[in-house]
């Protein structure tokens, strides 16, 4: 087919072990998925079923490559992810067949303009400002599930500078990885290609050029990302 413009190229993420790449489909988002966060974010946790947003898919950044610091914020924060890749498609997938439906596991960080996002909540307004904006979702390399299994437990961390910032297990997610999956595929139906990001853990904060993040997930590959 021709195009009256060029199309835009595909976002892909590496695959560890294999030569070929992960086309990007959809980026998926679940909020406030630690209970310890969604308190420092003014919410209870006990109240809430998982919530969700999205990212466009071209917001991915590759590991280890410098993120410039965005526009139209002075308060840019860090929220490191497990993500997961999806590589079957779903819908209305019950919590037992969901981890059929994934590839493989990541780790992202949920870049965040915190001032862009509270206004918008305070407003009623959506998070796309806030949450969508460009290079808004650095990721490592997806580390296929027969390498992993099922990530139920395990550290997740992020330092900036080398300072600790955030700490905690896979295991204190409110909505865990088969749950997450199972809801999310009642509002959309789920494709090969699609990521999701589970949320991230107490700690967030915010980062300024120059600074160093580096964060990670037991067993898999450490993100790295410089603030340009």
């Amino acid at each position: 087919m021709d195009y009256v413009i060029s199309p835009p190229q595909q976002p892909v993420v590496p695959i560890n072990g294999a030569t070929k790449a992960w086309p990007v489909r959809r980026i998926y988002c679940v909020g406030r998925n630690y209970a310890a966060h969604a308190r420092e974010m003014g919410r209870d946790p006990d109240r809430e079923p998982p919530f969700f947003f999205l990212k466009p898919a071209d917001a991915i950044v590759p590991n280890n490559t410098p993120v410039p610091y965005p526009p139209r914020t002075s308060n840019l924060h860090h929220e490191i992810e497990l993500v997961v890749a999806i590589g079957r498609s779903g819908r209305d997938v019950s919590v037992e067949d969901a981890p059929g439906l994934i590839f493989g596991f990541a780790v992202g960080n949920d870049l965040t303009r915190r001032d862009l996002q509270l206004q918008a909540r305070e407003q009623g307004r959506p998070w796309d400002t806030g949450k969508g904006f460009d290079h808004s979702a650095p990721i490592t390399a997806i580390s296929p599930i027969e390498q992993t299994g099922l990530i139920q437990r395990g550290r997740i961390w992020l330092t900036v500078n080398g300072e600790q910032r955030q700490e905690a297990d896979i295991a204190d997610l409110i909505w865990d990885v088969p749950e997450v999956i199972s809801e999310l595929s009642t509002l959309f139906e789920l494709m090969p290609g699609d990521l999701i990001y589970t949320g991230t853990p107490a700690g967030v904060g915010p980062v300024v050029a120059g600074d160093l993040i580096e964060g990670g997930v037991d067993g898999l590959d450490t993100l790295v990302t410089r603030i340009g």
